[in-house]
């Protein structure tokens, strides 16, 4: 069964929050949603501000964004989203950000240009949908977003973001920074997303979260380990080629042989 099917079975409408600081922008996307019976249009913002209160109240399932509003643009709206119980998809909506374009296209993230066609309005709602019904898949398409606004910001002269890593405890996901992240740690087929505070189940596996952050500061230390350099608090050569670290919140790894020379990389800084 498809995720429209299960909806419509269900007879829960996609919830709908039009977020456009636009009166205009907003009517015509209100007019076209409700022409759909599938769709219920839960409420309007037409700052950042009051999209973030209006989220936080209503939970919407979808949030349509526009990038350009007053005080707090679509980009800052999507970087103040951290997670937690509940997490809405989010369809950018843009009239001219060609960067914005660009960034969406290449990390597979849905927006909509203005005017919105018809055609392309149903295939973002379809999506939306999808994604409703997969949480993880949501909180992952947003980590993306995050991060893609995180780069549109410092195109225009802010500081980069820094990447996001996707965390569940229970049925709830939340987004966090990776620099917030202490460790990785696989168990079995289970990762752990190790922080100072506690730990997540993550949403992918060790090998893919290691091709994500490549680059950066992480490296893996044992086959079933990943570690944030800019956390290890200490080192202890156990052997030539065996070291004993430990990181901030007391958390102790062996560094396999296998592994040593990720470790010398660590000690030349």
């Amino acid at each position: 069964m498809n995720a429209h099917a299960s909806l419509a079975r269900a007879g829960k409408p996609l919830r709908v929050l039009i977020a456009d600081d636009e009166p205009v922008a907003r009517q015509i996307l209100r007019e076209e949603l409700e022409l759909r019976p599938d769709i219920e249009v839960m409420g309007e913002a037409d700052t950042g501000a009051r999209t973030l209160a209006a989220i936080e109240a209503g939970r919407p399932d979808l949030v349509l964004l526009d990038l350009e509003m007053p005080q707090m643009g679509g980009f800052e709206v999507i970087s103040r989203l951290r997670g937690g119980p509940y997490l809405p998809v989010i369809v950018v909506v843009t009239a001219y950000n060609q960067y914005a374009i660009r960034a969406f296209e290449e990390g597979a993230i849905d927006y909509l240009l203005k005017p919105v066609p018809d055609a392309r309005l149903t295939r973002a709602l379809e999506r939306a949908r999808e994604l409703v019904d997969t949480r993880a898949e949501a909180a992952e398409a947003l980590a993306r977003l995050q991060e893609i606004a995180g780069g549109a910001q410092a195109a225009t002269g802010g500081r980069p973001g820094p990447r996001r890593i996707v965390g569940r405890v229970g049925d709830e996901y939340f987004l966090l920074n990776a620099n917030e992240v202490l460790a990785f740690q696989a168990e079995g087929e289970l990762v752990w997303i190790v922080t100072a505070r506690r730990r997540y189940l993550a949403t992918q596996s060790l090998k893919a979260i290691e091709r994500k952050l490549q680059g950066g500061s992480f490296r893996r230390v044992h086959r079933s380990a990943l570690v944030n350099v800019d956390h290890v608090r200490k080192m202890a050569a156990l052997s030539s080629n065996r070291w004993l670290m430990t990181l901030d919140n007391n958390q102790e790894f062996v560094v396999s042989k296998r592994l040593a020379r990720n470790v010398r990389e660590i000690l030349s800084w």
